[in-house]
């Protein structure tokens, strides 16, 4: 029974860290960009979208569905980074803790 103790022990100071850690994601930002660039997307950690920044260049009327298709891109590739830094984060802190098979936080 004392290893079951330490294990909620350790859950317990997982969920304290687990909200720290939601916290700070959702301070952070991850820029997505698109045409080598020209259109950047601005993400928070909760996957919302802040800005959006445009090359002049490209705000004429006939391109005007290739600007579409490029922020549309670039709001995905920012997408992608916020998710591969929640999962790194999340990594780091179950890193120590035995879950069983199949176990996902947060609970």
């Amino acid at each position: 029974m004392k290893n079951l103790g330490n294990i909620m022990k350790q859950v317990q100071d997982m969920q304290t860290r687990m909200s720290e850690m939601q916290e700070k994601l959702a301070e952070t930002e991850m820029v997505g960009s698109a045409g080598a660039g020209m259109v950047q997307a601005t993400l928070n950690g909760r996957s919302e979208l802040k800005r959006v920044k445009i090359d002049p260049s490209l705000l004429k009327p006939e391109d005007a569905e290739v600007l579409e298709d490029l922020i549309v891109a670039a709001v995905n590739d920012a997408r992608g980074k916020v998710e591969r830094h929640t999962q790194d984060e999340m990594n780091k802190l179950t890193g120590g803790l035995p879950l069983p098979p199949g176990f996902k936080l947060p609970f």
